[in-house]
């Protein structure tokens, strides 16, 4: 739990949140003293002919709810503080003056707390009393609280909840009646599942940094927490694993029909899905991402299901949390004379910036076929060159070095996250492992230029960034300057051949790099080395003059390289991360030799 934000006051960030949406889709208006989203009169097309649809609880689940006001989804939203419910009074004004008054009726979508439903039940009612036709769907999708637990109450309502409101937004768009909405809306809730996963509760802005302590004690670093609510409800399990390892206990609460507990809906292989990934707020999309994938995986190879729609993003949040739910909807037939399906309704169009839409249903629906990766690797072999090396002396050298930058990491990363991003050690490290790999796993090559080849691939394919790109280019130029030095007849490489190389692969990196020894880079190791194996033909003290150019660097200003940015003064006590890790190798390659 972070404790950190740029907003200390809860109700300033409320009101701005919202007010926000009009910035963002101008079409909808704001009620500041009720806290209700709605669409202006004009956005809405004959009224008359089309329900209304508003839904609405504590504020801090963004884009919930009122992220989904507009066209084609909620006619308002009714907000209240964080993770409190509104008014019966801000509901009442809502369904009084704030929606078509011609409309053709009016639905309210509530998720399952105690707070919502009564709220908004007394709102309804008193709607009702108004003589308004309203009815009201309450959403209870999560799994994570059983039936023993449930009890009375029943189970929580979390980002199933989605899906009944923009399935429901759709038929309203569409000219449903009001009873044809409701029942529809009810099957969507009555088919949706949903569980989450948390490693932290959530930290509400102005509250005391004492809670991010207690949250920490509470749930320590490695615990993930089964059936956390989107309020900061304790789930039902703790667990110290690993994502594989949740995902597929997080599944089995949604699918395993021997589970009397949780067997809310019945889902077989055979069944047509929906699946949709919430993000509480605090992951990023990078992780998303890949729980997506690791979800789907499972689903297919345990489940035999393969989602018809699968949507993911910020759907149902809990301000910065650091979880996620999933949520399986099993699509069955609507009903509607029309032959609209449930997936017709959660593709149809909106104008809410709280759904995520890029997809079109052509594009889904169309058939792809599989493509398979072989790379045609004919053009891409190397010529044999006439240089030979010592197969095992090289292997012993190159394994000296990477050894040496594989045990410099935890250093090299320390460095670079004071001087820059802290991505120099880790990178460093994949190439070394990479090289280290190839070396493990093929025979010694008599070839220098092949054997160097073989090390320019492996690093290629390990090893991204700029350092990367910087290696490999300094190193496709050295097989490229050896190879000018090669003859009709076999013969040993030796320094003098290596220091002409390495000499002119320095000339030719500098027509993609400015840097030059004295800026704070890697040349600052580079260029000693090469000019004193130029000068003496000795690697050792090639690798000694490298060593002291990457201490040089210490205090030294930069002139190019992230280090350039960085504030502070922290970064004069470390050298180089560049320099240090290439002066690290190559004082192991010479102890190697």
């Amino acid at each position: 739990m972070s404790a950190k934000h740029f907003l200390d006051n809860a109700s300033h960030a409320v009101v701005a949140a919202l007010r926000s949406l009009t910035l963002t889709n101008p079409s909808l208006v704001f009620d500041e003293p009720n806290k209700i989203v709605y669409r202006h009169p004009l956005s809405v097309a004959s009224p008359h002919e089309k329900i209304s649809l508003i839904c609405g609880g504590g504020s801090g689940h963004e884009p919930a709810f009122a992220g989904y006001v507009g066209k084609g989804l909620l006619t308002a939203c009714v907000a209240g503080t964080i993770f409190a419910s509104p008014s019966a009074e801000q509901i009442r004004t809502c369904l009084a003056h704030r929606l078509p008054p011609k409309s053709k009726g009016t639905l309210v979508i509530v998720m399952n707390y105690t707070g919502d439903v009564l709220n908004f039940g007394m709102g309804v009612e008193q709607a009702r009393a108004m003589g308004k036709e309203v009815e009201i769907v309450v959403v209870a999708d999560d799994v994570g609280v059983g039936r023993e637990k449930g009890g009375k109450v029943g189970r929580r309502g979390i980002s199933g909840a989605c899906l009944v409101v923009k399935a429901c937004g759709a038929m309203a768009e569409l000219g449903f009646s009001l009873s044809e909405t409701v029942r529809v809306g009810k099957l969507i809730a009555d088919n949706v599942v949903s569980v989450a996963v948390s490693l932290s509760r959530t930290h509400v802005p102005g509250r005391p940094e004492q809670d991010a302590i207690e949250e920490a004690e509470r749930l320590p670093q490695g615990t993930m927490e089964i059936g956390m609510g989107i309020h900061n409800e304790p789930g039902c399990e703790r667990l110290e694993t690993d994502l594989p390892d949740v995902v597929a206990k997080m599944l089995a609460q949604l699918l395993d029909p021997e589970d009397k507990d949780r067997a809310y809906v019945n889902i077989e292989s055979s069944d047509q899905t929906v699946l949709l990934i919430n993000n509480f707020g605090g992951l990023s999309n990078l992780e998303l991402g890949a729980i997506t994938t690791e979800v789907w995986t499972q689903l297919g190879r345990n489940y035999r299901l393969r989602p018809e729609r699968v949507i993911t993003g910020v759907m149902n949040g809990s301000l910065n949390g650091l979880g996620f739910g999933v949520s399986v909807l099993k699509l069955v037939d609507t009903g509607i004379k029309q032959g609209i399906s449930m997936v017709d309704l959660i593709d149809f169009p909106s104008e809410a910036i709280g759904w995520p839409a890029p997809i079109t249903s052509e594009t889904w629906e169309k058939e792809y076929t599989e493509i398979q990766h072989e790379e045609d690797s004919s053009e891409e072999e190397v010529k044999p060159s006439h240089l030979r090396v010592h197969g095992e002396q090289f292997r012993k050298a190159l394994k000296s070095g990477l050894d040496r930058v594989i045990a410099a990491e935890p250093d090299v990363t320390k460095f670079d996250t004071i001087a820059g991003d802290g991505d120099c050690g880790i990178g460093l490290k994949r190439g070394a492992e990479a090289v280290h790999n190839l070396l493990e796993h093929s025979k010694p090559v008599e070839d220098a230029v092949l054997a160097l080849s073989n090390v320019v691939r492996a690093i290629e394919g390990s090893m991204d960034g700029t350092s990367g790109a910087l290696y490999a280019i300094f190193l496709n130029t050295l097989v490229h300057d050896l190879r000018l030095q090669d003859s009709s007849e076999s013969k040993d490489i030796d320094s003098q051949i290596w220091a002409k190389a390495l000499a002119s692969s320095l000339r030719a990196i500098s027509r993609y790099t400015p840097a030059q020894p004295g800026d704070r880079t890697l040349m600052d190791a580079l260029y000693p080395f090469v000019k004193t194996l130029e000068r003496t033909g000795n690697t050792k003290e090639a690798a000694e003059a490298a060593q002291k150019g990457a201490e040089s660097t210490r205090g030294m200003k930069a002139s190019l390289g992230r280090t350039v940015y960085v504030g502070g003064e922290d970064w004069q006590g470390v050298p180089d991360p560049g320099a240090y890790g290439l002066s690290e190798f190559l004082n192991g390659l010479a102890d190697g030799l």
